[in-house]
């Protein structure tokens, strides 16, 4: 499994629209968990959206979707914004929220041997023999309204022999990210505006 954030504002970059015509408020109204056809498309999806949506978390979701890239791989994306203060006040918060949850999805990571220039190393955890499921967590611009601050889209990916053994991998991925995630949003300090 690999794990890695980067930053994305400004520009054309996309923005993170914290009430878009169609969210559904899970965290408000989980039995709406049927509304939202991406969970259906992807099952492991409505447990990271209940998990992420739960009164335990530190986040909330505003959006997420699911596509094929190839076949035997599949990936996805889901919206995230803390719950205390409705967004990140800089971006260097929601940076350092992002470097602390990588920490802890690969506790026992390696540098990879590879660089990319000016790039920071990817962390990856497993042997090279397992499927890859891939978390990039990417931080952007979000708005609500006449709000506007920082959020994170975290995006899982992973490519195998066959569907049902990439789907399985993203469901390890997202019970890694979902597993990190309160311990890391309480040590990175979501946002206390």
């Amino acid at each position: 499994m690999e794990a890695d954030w980067e930053v994305e504002i400004g520009g054309d970059a996309p923005v993170i629209d914290a009430q878009w015509p169609g969210f559904v408020d899970l965290r408000a109204t989980p039995e709406r968990m049927a509304e939202i056809a991406e969970a259906r498309v992807l099952p492991p999806l409505a447990d990271l959206l209940l998990a992420l949506n739960s009164e335990q978390s530190l986040v909330r979701t505003s959006k997420c979707d699911v596509w094929q890239p190839g076949p035997g791989a599949h990936a996805c994306y889901v919206d995230l914004l803390p719950v205390r203060g409705g967004f990140f006040a800089e971006w260097e918060r929601a940076e350092a929220f992002c470097r602390v949850l990588v920490k802890r999805i690969t506790p026992r990571a390696v540098l990879s041997a590879t660089m990319q220039p000016g790039r920071h190393p990817i962390l990856v955890a497993g042997n090279e023999s397992e499927v890859g499921a891939t978390i990039l967590l990417v931080v952007r611009r979000a708005v609500t309204g006449q709000s506007e601050g920082f959020g994170v889209t975290a995006y899982f990916s992973a490519e195998a022999e066959s569907s049902p053994i990439a789907v399985e991998a993203i469901a390890d991925a997202m019970v890694a990210f979902s597993n990190a995630l309160a311990p890391a949003a309480s040590h990175a300090g979501p946002d206390q505006s």
